[in-house]
């Protein structure tokens, strides 16, 4: 056990595996360096970068004026009658103020989406609505599409949209100036120097959850318990044991590379696993290194058996039932402002023992590039190679072969395939791009295709786990499967002042998407339905259990 407030208790083999990155890490004095704002951590490549990123060690203490600001833009809010809070965010700007609002148990709509029926499912109750429009860079397509939208939505309903529209960004952004000439009813400005999967501690955490009624002093006070043991150097120091038991153990076939994140009713930090998921993926998933999170239940397969290659971790608040997530190697618990700081701490630690620099995100850039080029062209679908119950199937050669498979099911099957050629290192992704709140009964096929290879699989909602996992697919080890579910089941929605629609840049997304992973080499089976019932097919046939699991499964 460590002391300080949040506690890191690690077990079996991690404990001696770990041993020696610990030893690194203190040595190296990366605690006490990162705290300092020192750039030289991660060598001369993440000089530049490091630079400018490391503010967040800074947080708990100078985003603490915030707070009072905040409360009185909430209470000027609900004395109007608005007490809806819609957060149109992507990645590090919607996924920490969904933890936040779980774990204090107020609401928040998180629209980290360009499915056409989720965004117009946002579109209700608009008489007590406020968006707070998210956008760090200020350029994120899908922020500005929701933005538009509900402004015209605003505007139908005969409210002025700048009494219900608040900006987070940073200073001089193109958003930002959008919303001084609009004139919208606040803006805040975030510190320029924190990334944006760091940034929880920021006005993008801050601002939506405080607006939704959480108690963000508590937030920050609990960060700020945390900020001196996380700047020792020492084996104590919770942040550096957590970072040496997920991205310093060597296992049977190399570096225990897979986080299995076990998520348990009754943590009390609900949702904290996907937070996680992008803190570490986007951080450490480059240059052919990275730690895989897999987000699960504790009855999922990844948590109920050990896997040669995963370290298995469960997060807790630190309540009676904490014990629910089972037989795993690590436990971290604590309260959520100061787990979030140990955990950044942990994630740049990672990135000192993986080699690489954990603040850029490199081929998150690549694949948003693609998408771009693609809705500008609108090129033809490309073609299924069959149609099969509802469902068109496309991929390349060198992912299915001509003649290897007729149906879905076989196609499904060979795909997998794949991870025969990984040496018992390969995963499975599953990229959906629908939407999560209608469908989401489909994530039951993750256990389902875990228990079938034995491997790990992640599920992911697109273009949400593009600012995610989406890094990692491409910067990570080049040992994922990748099965890409697509489709327009929802009437499509317009962009106001764009040449585009929702369906378009959703249908460029997958797309874009695809076409950097097939060039990178990585297996990729597409499959495109039109209706509910090529869905079912789908969900049937990633759902089934073999009686003889796929070739290549451990």
């Amino acid at each position: 056990m460590t002391g300080g407030p949040v506690q890191v208790e690690v077990s079996g083999v991690v404990v001696d595996g770990s041993q020696d990155a610990l030893v690194r890490l203190v040595e190296a004095q990366v605690a006490s360096r990162t705290s300092a704002g020192d750039a030289e951590v991660w060598g001369p490549e993440a000089r530049e970068e490091a630079a400018v990123r490391l503010a967040w060690t800074t947080l708990p203490a100078t985003s603490r004026p915030l707070v009072d600001e905040l409360v009185a833009l909430r209470d000027e809010l609900r004395a109007e009658g608005v007490d809806r809070v819609v957060l149109a965010g992507m990645g590090g700007s919607s996924l920490a103020p969904e933890v936040v609002c779980a774990a204090h148990g107020v609401p928040l709509v998180t629209l980290d989406a360009t499915d056409p029926g989720q965004v117009r499912a946002a579109l209700v109750e608009l008489d007590r609505t406020v968006v707070v429009v998210s956008s760090k860079s200020g350029g994120t397509v899908e922020t500005d599409s929701q933005r538009r939208i509900f402004e015209e939505a605003f505007t139908a309903a005969g409210i002025d949209p700048r009494t219900r529209v608040v900006v987070v960004t940073d200073p001089g952004s193109p958003l930002e100036t959008v919303a001084t000439e609009a004139g919208y009813r606040a803006v805040f400005r975030a510190d320029p120097h924190v990334g944006g999967r760091y940034s929880a501690l920021t006005a993008f955490g801050l601002v939506p959850s405080a607006l939704a009624g959480a108690d963000v002093g508590q937030l920050l006070d609990e960060a700020l318990s945390a900020v001196e043991v996380c700047a020792t150097d020492s084996p104590d120091n919770p942040a550096l044991r957590l970072g040496a038991a997920f991205a310093g153990v060597q296992g049977s076939t190399g570096l225990r590379d897979k986080l299995v994140l076990v998520d348990s009713p009754g943590s009390g930090l609900p949702g904290l696993g996907n937070w996680v998921e992008q803190l570490v993926a986007e951080s450490t998933g480059k240059q052919g290194h990275g730690v895989l999170p897999v987000v699960v239940g504790p009855d999922a397969p990844e948590a109920t058996g050990l896997l040669p290659d995963a370290v298995r971790v469960a997060v807790s608040a630190g309540s009676a039932d904490a014990s629910a997530a089972g037989d795993v190697e690590v436990r971290v618990t604590g309260p959520l402002g100061a787990q979030m700081l140990v955990w950044e701490h942990a994630t740049a630690a990672a990135g000192f023992l993986l080699g690489i620099n954990p603040f850029d995100q490199p081929d998150v850039e690549t694949a948003k590039n693609a998408a771009r080029g693609l809705l500008e062209k609108t090129p033809e679908p490309t073609p299924a190679r069959f149609v099969d119950r509802g469902v068109d199937v496309v991929a390349d050669e060198d992912t299915l072969p001509e003649g290897t498979a007729e149906d879905l099911d076989a196609a499904v099957d060979a795909t997998l395939a794949h991870l025969d050629a990984t040496d018992g290192r390969g995963y499975v992704a599953v990229m959906v791009y629908l939407d999560r709140l209608a469908h989401a009964d489909l994530a039951q096929v993750r256990d389902a295709l875990a228990a079938r290879t034995g491997r790990p699989v992640t599920f992911g909602w697109g273009p949400r786990f593009l600012h995610s996992t989406g890094q990692l697919h491409k910067g990570g080890p080049a040992v994922g499967v990748f099965v890409q579910v697509v489709g327009d089941l929802a009437e499509d929605l317009d962009v106001p002042g764009r040449e585009f629609s929702l369906g378009r840049l959703k249908a460029a997304q997958a797309a874009g998407d695809a076409d950097v992973l097939r060039g990178l080499g990585r297996p990729v089976l597409t499959l495109r339905v039109d209706g509910t019932d090529g869905l079912a097919a789908v969900a049937a046939s990633l759902g089934r259990s073999a009686a003889d699991p796929v070739a290549g499964a451990r």
